[in-house]
């Protein structure tokens, strides 16, 4: 079962952790969903702060649509 990240600070410090990123865009918002070794994490924002977000990680991002 995935884990519900609530703000953006443990969003990047997970990100240190995480092997891959994967964006869900609908409607007007965004689902960015970290996978670690361990665990799934899901962090559901605006498209806007998810763009913002998305510009600063260095791990493999994929789109699903």
């Amino acid at each position: 079962m995935p884990k519900r990240i609530v703000n953006v600070e443990d969003f990047k410090k997970l990100l240190e952790k995480a092997v891959e990123c994967r964006v869900l865009r609908m409607g007007d918002k965004a689902k960015l969903k970290l996978r670690t070794k361990k665990m799934l994490y899901v962090f559901i924002t605006s498209k806007e702060e998810a763009d913002k977000i998305l510009k600063d990680i260095k791990i493999e991002v994929k789109e699903i649509k």
